[in-house]
């Protein structure tokens, strides 16, 4: 069982920056793809992006991309989702995922990852 802790949200302004952290703990880490996802209020979660087990590995969904850059250290059980051009619409409760399939494409549906965190709250003003 992987427990999963996000930190790192916050109020910025349009424009600004943010770094997600999330903190793995009670599993092998690094035998996990991770995700990153988001939900704002009504909609439902929404894949942002993920990374392979060796952190070689990245994909994106359009509307972040260019903006955020997902990364992960196995050394410390972390995985990292940094946030530029931040904007009103990213407002949303920022998650993290772990996911034990060996495939890495079309891994983009919530229900396909087994952990979750239990978020973080990024507030973007305009």
């Amino acid at each position: 069982q992987v427990q999963l802790v996000e930190s790192g949200g916050g109020l910025v302004q349009a424009g600004g920056s943010l770094r997600l952290s999330c903190a793995a703990s009670g599993g092998p880490f690094s035998a996990y793809m991770m995700g990153w996802f988001r939900q704002a209020p009504g909609k439902e979660r929404d894949f942002l992006a993920k990374i392979t087990r060796s952190g070689t590995s990245k994909d994106y969904e359009d509307s972040v991309k260019g903006r955020f850059t997902i990364s992960r250290d196995n050394a410390k059980n972390m995985v990292y989702l940094q946030m530029n051009s931040l904007k009103p619409e990213d407002t949303a409760v920022y998650y993290c995922a772990a996911d034990s399939s060996i495939s890495f494409w079309n891994r983009r549906r919530p229900s396909m990852y087994d952990y979750w965190g239990q978020g973080t709250q990024v507030t973007v003003s305009s």
